[in-house]
């Protein structure tokens, strides 16, 4: 049904930070509205963009965790699901979002696998019995194996991308979000402020 992809032998080398570092780090003026900002992310993009914000499905594919997924997971699954989608504004890629769902999460819902082009974050929203952890943020090296699938799929170069992650349990059943910032957010429109960012 998948295909299964090969152990990511740079995985696990980032290192996320709580959200009280990030204010000792120099982050783009343009990148850390988005970083910092309260709300579902598929939603704050809505907002901005309006009917120019298109999501759509990259990559979906079994594959193994590795130990920093598992450890923040806090599971002992040795694989799960990993689905890539792109968030753009008038076809411009601004965030690349990968999930990870450990296979008892996906035992017990297997709807996740049958996701398509639909946002994740809105449809949890949705449930009862959801929690979301806090935001860990981190700077992705351009040799970074996530970093490298963020830009795959369009015409920027290898570089250095911010980075946050957190947790949602969908009634104790985790699944880890990582959503990687790209430097082209907010070039394809101005951005409106006073827009709850």
């Amino acid at each position: 049904m998948y295909k299964a992809r090969p152990i990511d032998s740079r995985a696990g080398a980032i290192e996320w930070l709580p959200a009280e570092h990030l204010g000792q780090m120099q982050v783009d003026s343009q990148i850390r509205p988005w970083l910092i900002g309260k709300g579902m992310l598929t939603l704050r993009l809505k907002t901005v963009c309006g009917e120019r914000f298109v999501l759509r499905l990259v990559n979906q594919w079994t594959g193994v965790l590795n130990a920093d997924h598992r450890l923040s997971l806090k599971t002992t699954d040795k694989a799960g699901l990993f689905r890539n989608v792109a968030m753009c504004c008038d076809k411009t890629v601004w965030v690349f979002a990968e999930t990870v769902i450990p296979d008892s999460t996906l035992s017990a819902y297997p709807w996740l696998a049958e996701l398509g082009d639909a946002a994740l974050g809105e449809t949890l929203m949705g449930l009862s019995g959801v929690e979301r952890s806090s935001y860990e943020y981190a700077w992705l090296e351009h040799d970074d194996a996530l970093t490298m699938r963020a830009l795959e799929n369009t015409s920027l170069g290898l570089q250095g991308l911010w980075a946050r992650r957190s947790i949602f349990f969908l009634r104790g059943g985790p699944l880890l979000v990582q959503e990687i910032f790209l430097p082209t957010m907010g070039y394809a429109i101005p951005l409106r402020f006073g827009t709850g960012l």
